[in-house]
């Protein structure tokens, strides 16, 4: 059974830089499409950016294009994700996510995805 674990989360200042980290145990990430979301307190889960299980394809939130970077470690059996300039408003528990339903690419949609790590948390703070 596929299990996924984020980490690399933490405090940092307004414009700082995070990289989180989505490890898998009991399958390959390469057979799923992968997804990050963020959930603040009070609003609803939200997904951030995604990458496809060959990993030649990826979206990004509009809010976040050019700031955060989606990749893979296929050795590594890790997916990352680079969040540069983050704002206070994106403190959040960032979650990664594997869907086995998509097929060619990816999606951002939260509902794609049927296998969940337990989430990080972001802060973002003076």
């Amino acid at each position: 059974q596929l299990q996924l674990a984020e980490s690399g989360g933490g405090l940092v200042q307004p414009g700082g830089s995070l990289r989180l980290s989505c490890a898998a145990s009991g399958h390959t990430l390469g057979e799923y499409a992968i997804g990050w979301s963020r959930q603040a307190p009070g609003k609803n889960r939200e997904g951030v950016a995604c990458i496809s299980a060959d990993g030649s394809d990826t979206y990004l939130r509009s809010s976040v294009n050019g700031r955060f970077r989606i990749d893979r470690d296929a050795a590594k059996n890790t997916v990352y994700l680079q969040m540069n300039k983050l704002e206070p408003a994106e403190a959040a528990v960032y979650h990664c996510a594997a869907s086995s339903t998509i097929g060619n690419g990816c999606m951002l949609g939260v509902e794609w995805y049927d296998a969940w790590g337990p989430g990080n948390q972001v802060t973002v703070s003076s």
